[in-house]
């Protein structure tokens, strides 16, 4: 069978977008995201996002984000640009809307265009709760430069759900890191019964940082949009950043601004880019 699709990518976050707005999330959505994420044997992708109805009456669509491994994400904050921006290209009435609405598993998100295909998602209000990310046998929380130990070595980490779970460590060179021997130990940790995202991150100054991560069931990807927000939120609850003020981070595939606002609530601002539309073959 023929499958159409549009291929988008924030900060190089790249995932293969679906209009199951007539159709509905197909039954067989798992397996798509495992057969075509694959890198040089398909379409290549982080995953499969689902552009569907929206469930809210406020909403002008639903996303659903599945990982390369078939696993479903609750949120996916380059991942929501991107439907953002793709309502604005495919639904002609909303072409001209400065403000959406999507809903999603963790929540109804709202976003703002800021011209030049970048957009500002209100990611709403992080915790440091144990039992929100879950996390286990670290305490309550706030887990707030809490100790565990990977691989051997202790480290102090600020874990962070921004309606995803992610795991903040300190790094003092990012882009020497062999995350792809550190990032599973964590990702598979037992203090995370659900699996963690986590974020590596290093310090250039008070508004401006590096960072590579882990995604949880995909593995190094060039961005993370809750992973950066995460990042952020971590940095101010460990006094390093402030509040109130716009912090540039440095990823793989580009840079996002995240603001934390008084509130605790978070800002993500960043681009959103149309790589390309085609059709994939599956199997019947």
């Amino acid at each position: 069978m023929e499958l159409a699709f549009t291929k988008m990518q924030g900060c190089a976050n790249d995932y293969i977008y679906l209009d199951c707005r007539k159709t509905g999330l197909p039954l067989q959505i798992a397996e798509w995201a495992r057969q075509l994420s694959r890198r040089h044997f398909s379409v290549g992708a982080d995953g499969i996002i689902c552009i569907c109805t929206p469930q809210s009456p406020t909403a002008h669509a639903t996303m659903r984000m599945f990982n390369a491994d078939g696993s479903e994400g609750k949120m996916c904050g380059n991942g929501i640009r991107c439907v953002a921006q793709w309502l604005h290209e495919h639904v002609p009435v909303l072409a001209g809307e400065k403000v959406l609405r999507v809903d999603t598993l963790s929540g109804l998100k709202t976003l703002h265009y800021k011209g030049n295909d970048c957009w500002q998602v209100e990611m709403g209000c992080y915790s440091t709760k144990a039992a929100d990310l879950p996390a286990v046998n670290m305490g309550e929380g706030p887990l707030v430069k809490a100790p565990i130990t990977v691989q051997g070595r202790q480290y102090q980490a600020s874990c962070i759900s921004v309606g995803n779970p992610h795991c903040v460590v300190h790094c003092e060179d990012v882009p020497g890191l062999d995350i792809e021997k550190i990032g599973p130990a964590f990702e598979k940790h037992e203090n995370f019964p659900e699996g963690v995202n986590t974020e590596f991150v290093q310090v250039v100054d008070e508004t401006h940082l590096i960072m590579r991560v882990w995604e949880r069931g995909s593995g190094e990807t060039y961005a993370c949009g809750t992973g950066t927000c995460a990042t952020v939120a971590a940095m101010v609850e460990e006094g390093i950043c402030q509040r109130e003020t716009d912090v540039q981070v440095q990823l793989l595939g580009g840079v996002l601004s995240i603001r934390v606002c008084a509130d605790g609530s978070v800002l993500m601002t960043g681009p959103a880019k149309t790589v390309y539309e085609g059709k994939a073959i599956l199997p019947e």
